[in-house]
């Protein structure tokens, strides 16, 4: 007798080989450009080896891709790896080991893996955003902003992180600590490169409503971006003939406006301070300010602290003068850095009011009115009073506009929309990253490097360390160059961009990416974006996402390509966990794919990351649900294997007996239920089961004198839909049934409406909610039928005997319950 026993380890790298070797997977460029598809993962960032969360992203990328080449799309699917940055960075500080060398193994051994994997790559399209090839590109697209207006440079408050000795993007400081080191940001003034995302947050927010992305995610952009309407209102310092800029949301409440606050990071403050008998007291205090936690600022509960700079204001609508404070519960990240503090309506300015012995005026009036007292702050609405005659008395939402209006007319305010969104800080004081194309000239200023000059070459260094400044800055040959428009002596820049730049732009690159002459061809790259279908960490809902959009708009108003979104789609995976927490080596909980994957191959890991649940779910690992995934794949293949050895290669009968039906009904319920499952709602623990299902069906035990076609078309058919998870066991499988058949060239299966229909339904029969017995019912049976089926069920009629049946519950085509007493 034949040995059927399933081998991962010969059949994985025997197919994989043969993939290679034909290409399979290259996407040519001529043909029909209607059925193209665009799936991508998000790229990974190379350090190490890749964990199980790049398995269960890859492969959910992976099904789908392979889903929609069999549904008739010509799919783009393309890898290649973010691999600037801090960790590499870091690495070499500590080794002295070049980032290049280890964001090389680093990325050998992902490549490794992915191939291991079976994943369906265009390997021909893949690319590194550290190596000139494409940072060229990049620093190409930073002209291109330059150009536009979109990037420029400024000296601002940011965030610094005195780990990683560099500055971070807002989005990059979570809870008041760097993203990556943990450190306890400062805020510190120095001249940075942004790029103008402001420009655009009218378009981040109104366009969400024109992509398929998950409602949570979408929530968190339009969070961070952050709309709101108000109005704009000058207060005038006399003293210093200037005036400041408030957004308030709340122009209402003007008249009660009894001091000014400015933020410590406020670029007006020195200024303000300067030459009076407070400018030392107002520099300790910003000074201690600028390291505290900015989000803790922020919180309500915290004592108030601040100090007087010396300086005033005018109040426009009344003309009284507010004397200005610095304190740090105004953050820079809302508004303008500077606000009209209204004690009498507002918790915070009440308590810094109280603190320092403020006045304290209230403008809006209780339920009573005005001769009414009501505790302070006074938070709700009512009518407005000690304001102006023609105010007094008007509820003080009616006022809001008149105000505003009245404001706009003496040229002292306008109604205006205000972001919480700031500009992208993109400056970097690190090494490893993609240098900025712009030279500093004595006589010229700023220059652009000439585009025929780029790239703009990374040069070697021996000392990573940033000690506050860029390590470019101590490549002196490097950094000392001449004017591309005098000629005269001139220094590069020599800070180097957020990483977040590179990952901006790479899905374009990848529609074009053997291109030597331009960054895409628009031609190509119209055919391609957007992605049809983006998968991902939800972590990157802010920062990457936001950013990609950004670009994508920027660059369609330059006429560089037409789609203004870049994913028109996106899916984000939940996390795989480990004894109920995320894996960490100090944990001791990490699982290794590697290992896994030499022990039970990689079909079953694919398969098994995929069926621990829904996809958009955390889910924990378990090392005996990896086992069980193992048996099933193997049966497949045995099962297959049997089939095809022992059972006559027959056609499918015209009339199948009652065996065959059964199974072919099950069969073609299987292709319904998978194709809905992958097709439409990425469920794809359920998809698994459902081939589970079918093959419990076709075991010699259960599947009777079914004929021999019907059993082989079964079996082809549970290969075939479970080929998007198990690529090489079942592409092995089918070809023993079907002549050596490719699955991979099938199109999809198709279930038939005919076997859909069941002419019989198993009945489930309860007494009081607890199931009693089963029955074989008449699809197509009337209440009254099902309800006799059910009372003559042997063990339902004893439950029934001897007590009286009050009530009967019929769910038609599923239940019978008999409630008694």
């Amino acid at each position: 007798m034949a040995d059927y026993r399933y081998d991962p380890h010969e059949i994985e790298p025997r197919w994989q080989q043969v993939w290679e070797d034909e290409q399979t997977w290259v996407v040519p460029e001529d043909g029909p450009t209607d059925r193209d598809a665009y799936v991508l993962e998000m790229l990974p960032y190379p350090s190490g080896e890749p964990h199980v969360g790049h398995l269960k992203n890859y492969t959910i990328g992976d099904a789908v891709a392979h889903f929609r080449r069999r549904t008739g799309h010509r799919v783009l699917h393309p890898m290649g790896y973010d691999s600037f940055g801090l960790p590499a960075e870091n690495h070499a500080i500590k080794t002295g080991q070049h980032p290049r060398e280890s964001t090389d193994a680093a990325i050998a051994s992902f490549q490794e893996q992915f191939r291991r994997w079976g994943v369906s790559i265009d390997w021909t399209r893949e690319l590194s955003t550290c190596t000139p090839e494409y940072y060229r590109w990049t620093q190409w697209i930073f002209l291109k902003l330059y150009e536009a207006g979109l990037a420029y440079r400024k000296e601002a408050a940011v965030n610094w992180d005195p780990v990683d000795e560099t500055v971070l993007a807002n989005e990059q400081v979570i809870d008041g600590r760097g993203e990556r080191s943990g450190a306890l940001v400062e805020i510190r003034q120095l001249t940075q490169w942004f790029f103008r995302i402001t420009d655009y947050a009218e378009q981040l927010l109104d366009d969400l409503e024109t992509i398929e992305w998950p409602s949570h995610v979408k929530t968190m952009q339009r969070n961070w971006i952050g709309r709101s309407r108000g109005a704009e209102v000058q207060f005038r310092c006399e003293e210093l003939d200037t005036s400041y800029t408030v957004f308030t949301t709340r122009p209402d409440t003007l008249f009660g406006a009894t001091f000014f606050v400015m933020a410590p990071e406020h670029p007006d403050v020195a200024e303000l301070a300067k030459g009076t008998p407070q400018e030392q007291a107002v520099a300790d205090y910003v000074r201690q300010a600028m390291v505290g936690d900015t989000k803790e600022r922020g919180d309500d509960a915290r004592e108030k602290t601040g100090v007087f700079t010396g300086r005033h204001v005018v109040n426009p609508v009344n003309g009284e003068l507010l004397p200005i404070y610095v304190a740090d519960y105004v953050l820079m990240d809302y508004g303008t850095g500077a606000i009209m503090a209204v004690p009498a309506h507002d918790d915070r300015d009440f308590a810094f009011a109280t603190k320092y012995e403020l006045p304290i005026k209230q403008v809006i009036a209780g339920e009573g009115g005005p001769s009414q007292p009501v505790e302070l702050p006074y938070l709700s609405d009512g009518p407005l009073m000690n304001s102006s005659p023609e105010f007094d008395g008007t509820p003080n939402r009616e006022a809001l506009d008149a105000i505003v209006d009245w404001l706009d007319r003496d040229g002292k305010g306008k109604a205006t929309v205000n972001y919480r969104l700031r500009d992208w800080l993109v400056s970097r004081q690190r090494y490893w990253g993609c240098p900025i194309p712009i030279i500093h000239c004595p006589s010229c200023g700023m220059v652009p490097v000439p585009e025929a000059d780029l790239p703009v070459v990374l040069p070697d260094v021996t000392d990573y360390k940033p000690k506050g400044k860029s390590p470019l800055a101590a490549a002196t040959d490097w950094v000392h160059t001449s004017c591309p428009s005098c000629g005269g002596a001139a220094e590069r820049e020599t800070d180097t961009m957020d990483t977040f730049v590179d990952s901006s732009w790479y899905f374009l690159r990848y529609t074009d990416a053997q291109n030597t002459e331009a960054a895409w061809d628009k031609k190509i790259v119209d055919r391609w974006m957007p992605v049809d279908q983006y998968i991902g960490g939800v972590e990157h809902a802010i920062l990457h996402l936001l950013y990609a959009r950004f670009f994508t708009k920027a660059l369609a108003d330059m006429g560089l390509l037409t789609a203004r979104e870049p994913f028109a789609n996106l899916f984000t995976q939940g996390m795989i966990t480990k004894d109920g927490a995320k894996m960490s080596k100090s944990k001791g909980n990490v699982v290794s794919p590697r290992v896994m994957v030499e022990r039970f191959g990689a079909d079953t890991l694919r398969t098994y990351v995929l069926f621990m649940g829904p996809p958009e779910q955390d889910a924990d690992w378990s090392d005996e649900g990896v086992e069980g995934m193992s048996r099933f794949i193997s049966r497949l293949w045995r099962t297959s294997a049997e089939a095809a050895g022992e059972l006559p290669a027959e056609a499918l009968p015209a009339e199948p007996n009652a065996d065959g039906l059964r199974i072919l009904r099950k069969a073609h319920w299987a292709i319904d239920k998978v194709t809905a499952d992958i097709g439409g709602r990425f469920s794809f623990n359920t998809a698994i089961a459902a081939v589970m299902e079918l093959l419990n069906e076709l075991s010699a035990a259960k599947r009777g004198e079914a004929e021999p076609g019907v059993v082989r078309f079964a079996l082809s058919t549970a290969n075939s839909l479970l080929y998007p998870f198990a690529p090489h066991a079942t592409t092995d499988g089918y070809a023993l049934l079907n002549d050596g058949a490719r699955l991979w060239e099938q199109l999809w299966p198709e279930a038939e409406a005919r076997y859909l229909v069941a002419d019989e339904i198993e009945l489930v029969c309860q007494v009081m909610g607890k199931v009693r017995g089963r029955v074989t019912a008449p699809a197509d049976a009337d209440n009254a039928t099902l309800e006799e089926l059910a009372r003559n069920e042997p063990n339902v009629a004893a439950h029934l005997d001897g007590k009286q049946v009050v009530k009967v519950i019929v769910v038609p085509g599923k239940l019978v319950n008999f409630v008694v007493r």
